[in-house]
């Protein structure tokens, strides 16, 4: 057993750090908005922290699972940011959606004061990080990832190693450019069965057993043809990734068409109120 620090109980951050305690590991959480780390705490105990560097300080592990770029390197740097407190041989474990630059940048930083640093983003939603089955995509030295890897393995599925520092997020980036794919595609075939007078429920049992089936067909589906989009990923958050996909394309001369189309239609969702929206709310386009 560990002793812990995770940055960020969010609808990820919050179950991914009940699943830690569970397991025996020693935690001290931080939130930027102290009442939820508070509520953790009463919740599963451990010990809550006022700022990152407080709750890093002795930490083997340090977990985050926040909003963006500048987030990532808010709880990271400055004189209360998490590095200002972990000691030399800890590693830093990245589990938030961000560009393989500010990961790289700040692995950089984390090396030149002795400790490790491996990004790790997850994909599963809330539900993954809820039931701790969450697929992990990780970057950075063999040895820091292998030592970070058995931390991990209370909320994941499965956790691999992907290769340098910033792979991990170049791999979350891949899966986020299949899933726009997807829920477009999706989004398009309920609509014309709809449109068409058909069971769109009876359909997807027949097509989801055949080479159309994927997670999004199984998982929502239903809400889909009901119009329900209430939970789950928001679109403004696919919208922050699906930017840093189309910059890091344009970076690295990749060509993303169809996910440069999607990302617009994400726009039209937003537009029409539903930023807080499920991803799956694509289809409100089409009716």
């Amino acid at each position: 057993m560990a002793k812990l620090a995770f940055l960020g109980l969010g609808v990820m951050g919050f179950p991914m750090a009940r699943h830690l305690a569970a397991k025996g590991h020693a935690l001290t959480v931080y939130n930027r908005s102290p009442a939820k780390a508070a509520a953790w705490v009463a919740q599963h105990g451990g010990a809550s922290a006022p700022t990152p560097r407080e709750a890093a300080a002795g930490a083997e592990f340090v977990m985050a699972c926040v909003g963006n770029d500048d987030d990532l390197r808010s709880v990271c740097l400055g004189p209360d940011g998490a590095f200002a407190g972990m000691e030399p041989g800890a590693v830093f474990v990245d589990h938030t959606t961000v560009s393989a630059q500010v990961t790289r940048e700040l692995a950089e930083v984390a090396g030149a004061m002795g400790f490790g640093f491996v990004d790790a983003p997850v994909s599963g939603g809330q539900a993954g990080a809820e039931n701790g089955v969450l697929s992990i995509m990780c970057g950075g030295p063999e040895a820091q990832y292998a030592a970070a890897e058995p931390v991990m393995a209370a909320y994941a599925r499965i956790c691999r190693r992907i290769g340098d520092s910033g792979a991990g997020q170049l791999a979350k980036m891949m899966n986020q450019i299949c899933i726009a794919g997807l829920m477009q595609g999706l989004s398009e075939a309920l609509a014309f069965g709809q449109k068409a007078g058909l069971d769109g429920a009876a359909v997807v049992e027949v097509i989801s057993q055949g080479a159309a089936g994927s997670w999004q067909m199984a998982n929502r589906h239903k809400t889909m043809l009901e119009d329900k989009f209430d939970f789950g990923f928001a679109v403004d958050w696919m919208r922050k990734d699906l930017k840093i996909c189309l910059e890091t394309a344009d970076q690295i001369g990749a060509a993303l068409p169809a996910t440069a189309l999607i990302d617009q239609f994400y726009k039209d969702v937003q537009l029409m109120g539903g930023g807080r929206n499920d991803t799956s709310s694509l289809i409100r386009r089409l009716r």
